[in-house]
């Protein structure tokens, strides 16, 4: 992916010099030309097409504030109440994910919901052992939050 990137700024910088316009519309044009021709020859290419991962890193991202937004509803809904009555837990939740960096970015992002923490990951990388502050209620949340990171992983780490 960083050489498409750079073949692209390459193309759009050639397409500079042969214009002769060193503008940064003249830069743009020839980027968006350059975004053309890797989309044309992507299939000759090892790695998808940057683009498409750049989406899936967005996808991401927006999926990661909405999930941490519905989780902070849910954890203020426990704390304003009258009478605090959660029960914390641990909850082993399987996985799906290979590799370090995949199962490393589930558990960042199950830590930074509110309300669920990432204690511990099995050494095979197939579990991990999270605490969260409402069994009941939080840790339905949490397995539905995993599932729909899973999902987006995958996307971005994956071809």
């Amino acid at each position: 992916m960083p050489m498409q990137v750079l073949i692209n700024l390459f193309i759009g910088l050639l397409w500079m010099f042969f214009q002769n316009d060193w503008s940064a519309l003249s830069f743009l044009s020839g980027y968006l030309f350059g975004l053309c021709v890797l989309f044309v020859i992507r299939r000759f290419l090892r790695s998808k097409f940057y683009l498409f991962t750049l989406h899936a890193v967005i996808s991401l991202f927006l999926l990661f504030i909405w999930e941490m937004f519905i989780s902070s509803i849910l954890v203020i809904r426990k704390i304003i109440t009258p009478q605090i009555r959660i029960k914390p837990g641990i909850v082993a939740m399987e996985t799906s994910l290979e590799g370090d960096i995949e199962v490393t970015l589930l558990a960042l992002l199950i830590t930074l919901t509110p309300g669920s923490v990432v204690m511990e990951v099995s050494p095979d990388y197939k579990i991990l052992y999270t605490h969260v502050m409402d069994i009941p209620e939080l840790s339905d949340a949490v397995l539905r939050s995993r599932n729909r990171f899973e999902e987006a992983i995958k996307k971005v780490t994956r071809k």
